[in-house]
């Protein structure tokens, strides 16, 4: 797909009405048209790029925003290296050996900074970023506005991180909890977790529910037989399987789409995490929705990450713009 031809269709005509509230604070939709008025062509096209190279990119890219608003705000914190003063995030139990495309970031960021230097804020760059991800795997159903204005944080926590980032062994109602402190709700959880529509997780994530489900011995029961016996195929029962990768949703694997909630109600999901938003039944019941309705999943989800792209942000004078994403200035 070429990154600079989008398809303006009526739906996303209706998806930029539906999704666009009220500027928050001081973020704005507009924010760098005079400053940085190529910013999204710089954007779009890093992320082309790096997506053409690897498909499983889009998710990570994804995944790096989401991984940075859970941790004390969306404010680049977790692309900083640990330095002698505090140790970051990327060395984090859900990051280390986990979370990928820093190098992705880091290219985009020098192409900005070389178009309109010290504007841009890493924050702002993972927010774009993973918009265009969620675009070049889903196409333009799953587009929506972005607010921009946000600023960098000046230090990180590995400790934040551990503590914040919901983990798929948790309780539904820990990771609930998780979302809720963070000023979401439980729909977002759900809408959320459609992410999981794309990537792949590793084999150390879900092999409990293959073998020893609960210290029973056997295997999840409500795992699907031919899902179990596959997956059984790509992690066998040896700690040298750990690292091996599934894809999160088996049937479109690289299609930002709503099959995942399909999966879910055939007991296809791989994340015990995931699978258990069918154990709620006010949960189960946006499932079966978003397994109907694509587009009401694709609108759903786009209001859900601008939302999510507002937690903690820093605005006006706190905060920096880093020139280096890395590094604080």
């Amino acid at each position: 797909m070429d990154p600079n031809s989008y398809t303006h269709s009526l739906f996303s005509l209706f998806v930029f009405l539906v999704l666009s509230p009220l500027a928050s604070g001081q973020l704005d939709y507009k924010f760098y048209d005079s400053t940085c008025p190529n910013l999204t062509k710089i954007v779009r096209y890093g992320v082309w790029s790096a997506v053409y190279n690897d498909t499983r990119m889009a998710a990570s890219l994804l995944r790096l925003h989401f991984h940075d608003c859970f941790v004390n705000g969306c404010d680049g914190s977790v692309l900083l290296d640990d330095t002698s003063t505090f140790i970051g995030e990327k060395n984090s139990g859900p990051n280390r050996n986990s979370v990928r495309g820093y190098e992705v970031i880091d290219d985009i960021k020098a192409n900005i900074e070389k178009s309109c230097p010290s504007t841009v804020s890493c924050a702002d760059i993972l927010t774009l970023v993973a918009r265009e991800a969620v675009f070049y795997a889903g196409g333009s159903t799953y587009y929506w506005t972005v607010l921009l204005g946000r600023r960098d944080g000046t230090t990180a926590s590995q400790s934040a991180a551990n503590q914040q980032i919901p983990s798929p062994f948790e309780p539904l109602e820990n990771i609930t909890a998780k979302f809720t402190s963070k000023g979401l709700e439980m729909k977002d959880v759900v809408v959320l977790s459609g992410g999981h529509t794309i990537g792949f997780a590793q084999c150390s994530s879900f092999k409990q529910r293959l073998f020893n489900f609960n210290s029973s011995g056997n295997p999840d029961p409500t795992l699907d037989s031919s899902l179990l016996k596959n997956l059984q195929s790509t992690c066998p029962n040896q700690d040298s399987s750990n690292s091996n990768l599934a894809p999160l949703d088996p049937v479109t694997i690289n299609k930002f789409d709503n099959v995942y909630y399909k999966n879910l109600v055939n007991n296809s999901g791989i994340l015990q995490s995931d699978q258990a938003l069918m154990g709620d039944s006010n949960m189960a019941a946006m499932v079966n929705n978003y397994s109907k309705y694509p587009y009401l999943f694709a609108k759903d989800f786009g209001a859900s990450m601008v939302k999510m792209g507002q937690i903690g942000v820093l605005t006006g004078k706190d905060g920096e713009i880093r020139k280096n994403c890395r590094v604080v200035n």
